[in-house]
């Protein structure tokens, strides 16, 4: 066959070191692999940055394609491939094209991420970098107590800088398609009730810590075991001139983090206490609480450029969401019939036209991803006569095996209420495998149709403000290797399916949209609620925080609780008004008059039980226009 010589030219803006590639449908252009991208030369004009590069496409054979700008590093190993590091690029929900028919063609194709008029790009996502959060919150209590008398009753500003490290002076000079060293950065963001800011710089005196404030920063690096990390504390008011013959005003000490104590694998997130050291003379006069999660790529898959739907919500009417499949069949006033997250469920809510099914996710002892919805259930102790009454026993999910969870008859923990311990038992040996709990995840990504979406909830433990913790389970997995699990199983599983992926905890929703780039995440909150106990984490509190963070982490939206909604509508013109999708759920949305006010209001998709029993007018149309 015979090849055309293509030259491609885009325009844009790049910092220091970046460089512009372009990744396609051939091999020329890496098969939609960004590590074997290739890499655009800078022509600078009087007016404009431009960028080209020419490759050979074969004549007559239509080639898909996207740009995007980031770092190629510096290979591992001597005769390795460059490290991609990707900072943006193109989402079109449609790529660019092109069907070479000319010995040489000349494709301008204008602005970077600008596509028939339309701007559509996206942040990256890990490919081989890691990011360290460090965050400063009063979610359990005050992080910073200084013993110190005479700072008592002060209130801090604090400030993050990321010491000894080596600059090299020919930095802006090397040019900028020769594979660079990633530079650490630090970025500072911050939530609340009211505002959010997004990875900005820091002042000289840093921020305020405050009850209602969550302080958050961000690192990415390719050494996250060779940092060395200071937080400075001043105080609120700055009103000292010098103290302690500082520099800065209002300085009453600093913290040392090493990332070294943190960066070990198979750790993935806690809470460290750090003493805060005065100056001059040199010792300890209070100390800091600092949480932090570290966020790593997907391990044994790499992901693509071919499509991305992370951000993209096509116009329609409120999709109808069958709750737990076809609804709560254990907890809610009016049971569904038939037993909920089996794969019956799933497939009678797809069979009475739900859009998407809803379920819960989470791993079992051998790390096989299954569908369940309570993080613990029911074993009981066989006694040796028939006659005597069942002793039952709560055990956590993730100490039975998979081939333990279909083997066993375990029961839902509301079994422990009943006096009649056998009646929770349903005898199952003769029941289909779709009547079975514990599906695995694969299995119903295989056996529910495909033109059904999927909201997947991921389970993980989460603590209430009391205290407690969801099924008493203080410790879990650790949340890389069990999202990566998870991840990889819809990754290659998935298909053409529309995946939307849902979570409580906000650091699953933060893992799950840096490590990958395909699916959209929600962010799941109850709001303010009298039904519910109020979480410790300050992010899950009130529909205004959420609205927020799913701002700060560039989520697609959020998920709220009905009852939030219905006495505060204004929650959702405000999430729409941020370019936000709300999807809400709740016993609320059971009701068809509340339907039809949320529908009014103007929420995306509505998660209720019992699909089978009710008019679902919107739903075969949300499954014919969901792309």
């Amino acid at each position: 066959m015979s090849s055309c010589q293509v030259t491609f030219e885009i325009r844009g803006p790049s910092a220091p070191g970046e460089v512009f590639a372009i990744c396609g449908s051939c091999s020329a252009l890496g098969n939609w692999n960004p590590q074997l991208a290739v890499v655009l030369q800078i022509t600078d004009d009087m007016f404009e940055r431009r960028w080209r590069t020419t490759v050979e496409l074969p004549r007559g054979v239509p080639v898909q394609y996207r740009y995007f700008k980031g770092y190629f590093l510096e290979p591992k190993t001597i005769d390795g491939p460059c490290e991609v590091i990707v900072h943006t690029w193109e989402t079109h929900l449609q790529p660019r094209s092109i069907t070479p028919l000319e010995n040489k063609i000349i494709v301008d194709d204008g602005d970077f991420g600008i596509c028939n008029g339309i701007e559509t790009v996206d942040a990256g996502w890990l490919t081989c970098q890691t990011e360290i959060r460090l965050r400063l919150h009063y979610s359990e209590k005050p992080p910073v107590l200084i013993s110190k008398k005479k700072f008592k009753t002060s209130r801090f500003r604090v400030k993050l800088t990321l010491e000894g490290l080596e600059k090299d002076d020919d930095e802006d000079k090397t040019s900028p398609t020769v594979p660079q060293k990633m530079a650490n950065t630090v970025e500072f963001s911050l939530i609340s009730n009211d505002d959010y800011k997004c990875r900005h710089s820091q002042p000289d005196c840093g921020y305020a810590l405050q009850p209602d404030r969550w302080i958050e920063y961000t690192i990415q690096t390719m050494e996250p075991d060779n940092l060395e990390l200071i937080f400075d504390f001043f105080e609120e008011d700055l009103g000292e001139k010098v103290v302690q013959d500082d520099v800065l005003p209002g300085h009453v000490g600093s913290a040392c983090l090493l990332s070294s104590t943190i960066a070990e694998p198979g750790k993935s997130a806690g809470v460290l206490s750090l003493a805060i050291m005065s100056r001059n003379p040199r010792k300890t006069i209070g100390k800091v609480r600092v949480d932090y999660i570290i966020i790593r790529p997907i391990q044994g898959y790499t992901c693509d450029m071919q499509a991305s739907y992370a951000k993209y919500w096509k116009p329609r009417t409120a999709l109808d969401v069958g709750h737990r499949g076809a609804g709560n069949s254990t907890t809610t006033t009016k049971l569904a019939k038939v037993q909920e997250n089996t794969i019956a469920s799933l497939r009678s809510a797809a069979s009475h036209g739900a859009a998407f099914v809803e379920f819960d996710v989470h791993l079992s002892k051998d790390h096989v991803p299954i569908v369940y919805h309570d993080l613990t259930c029911c074993m009981a102790m066989k006694k040796k006569l028939d006659t005597e009454p069942l002793e039952l026993f709560e055990i956590a999910v993730k100490e039975l095996t998979f081939d333990q969870l279909q083997l066993l008859k375990l029961a839902h923990v509301t079994a422990l209420k009943v006096k009649d311990h056998n009646a929770s038992f349903s005898d199952e040996e003769n029941s289909a495998f779709e009547m079975q709990p514990f599906p695995s995840l694969q299995r119903v990504l295989e056996s529910v149709p495909n033109d059904v979406g999927f909201d997947i909830e991921i389970k993980w433990i989460s603590q209430q403000r009391d205290g407690q913790w969801d099924g008493n389970l203080s410790t879990y997995f650790d949340m890389n290797l069990f999202l990566d699990i998870i991840l990889k199983t819809v990754l290659m599983n998935a298909g053409r399916r529309r995946i939307v992926f849902s979570s409580f905890h906000a650091d699953i929703c933060t893992m799950i949209r840096h490590k990958q780039n395909k699916y959209p995440v929600l962010f799941l909150t109850q709001g303010e609620s009298k039904l519910y106990p109020e979480l410790m984490d300050l992010r899950s509190r009130t529909t205004s925080i959420a609205i927020n963070f799913a701002q700060f982490e560039n989520l697609l939206g959020i998920s709220v609780h009905s009852e939030d909604l219905l006495r505060n509508p204004s929650f959702i013109k405000r999430a729409i008004s941020k370019g936000l999708v709300i999807f809400t759920w709740g016993d609320d949305t059971n009701d068809p008059d509340n339907r039809k006010k949320l529908r009014e209001y103007g929420v995306h998709g509505l998660i209720y039980d019992r699909i089978d029993q009710n008019t679902v007018a919107s739903c075969e149309d949300g499954r014919k226009t969901v792309s």
